[in-house]
């Protein structure tokens, strides 16, 4: 929406042509800007309460960098993931006060809002091999005011580990658990928690592992009623459902 349409409709709402709640629905549909290589979906916040992040595999830093502007003129956080070290160097040659987090793989635009609910996400890993998923996983949802907890290294393997963290773990509003190998751990917390989990198969594990497919399957088969599964390695997606389930939770 350019200046003079958005002026037009706050002067509709201003004449009681519109109410709040039409002029919302209205900004809701509003088109995306077309770069020629992509469409960037502006106004997604005003949808979703949260912007669109950009997926950097397949892409230049030419165009990352255009899409980042772009996103930057309406949002005060612009997310870019899975980003190498090779690129996100040139995108940060070109936009200085960007950040890059190399274990999550990560470009940040923006200073990250205050915590917006006491109400708190947990992210648990099997493994340390774990950690940049869960890191990927934590920075989504501080980027989105949840305040989050983490507990690393406490796979099935050494089941005592997991059980000194019991209280922590009842008191999480989501949960995010990460394993590679076989996946249990999922299973286990879901059976000891009282929240949503959600469960992240990770590529990492032995031949077996199949690159995430057994753990992934174990997961999808978790006989705990709680538990749900995104893709393989998906530490933002789990972070951006995480986050909306705290937001919601009293």
């Amino acid at each position: 929406m350019d200046q003079q349409n958005l002026k037009e409709l706050l002067n509709k709402v201003k004449n009681n042509e519109y109410s709040i709640e039409e002029a919302i629905e209205n900004l809701k549909n509003i088109p995306f800007k077309d770069l020629g290589f992509a469409k960037v979906d502006t106004h997604r916040n005003i949808r979703q309460g949260f912007s669109e992040a950009i997926y950097c595999p397949g892409k230049t830093p030419e165009q990352i960098i255009d899409i980042i502007m772009e996103l930057k003129k309406n949002n005060g956080i612009v997310l870019a993931t899975r980003a190498c070290g090779k690129v996100a160097k040139k995108v940060i040659e070109k936009i200085t006060e960007a950040k890059y987090d190399k274990e999550a793989k990560m470009i940040i635009l923006g200073e990250f809002p205050e915590e917006k609910t006491n109400n708190i996400a947990l992210v648990i890993t099997a493994g340390t091999i774990d950690i940049p998923i869960a890191k990927e996983a934590i920075l989504t949802m501080e980027s989105n005011g949840i305040k989050v907890e983490s507990i690393f290294d406490c796979g099935v393997a050494g089941i005592q580990r997991l059980l000194e963290y019991l209280p922590l773990i009842q008191k999480a509003s989501a949960i995010i658990v990460i394993a590679g190998m076989e996946g249990a751990l999922a299973s286990v917390v879901g059976g000891i928690s009282q929240c949503p989990v959600i469960a992240v198969p990770t590529s990492k594990g032995y031949g077996s592992n199949f690159s995430g497919l057994a753990p992934l399957l174990s997961m999808l088969n978790s006989c705990a009623t709680c538990v749900s599964v995104v893709n393989i390695d998906n530490g933002f997606g789990a972070g951006m459902i995480a986050s909306l389930i705290v937001k919601q939770s009293k």
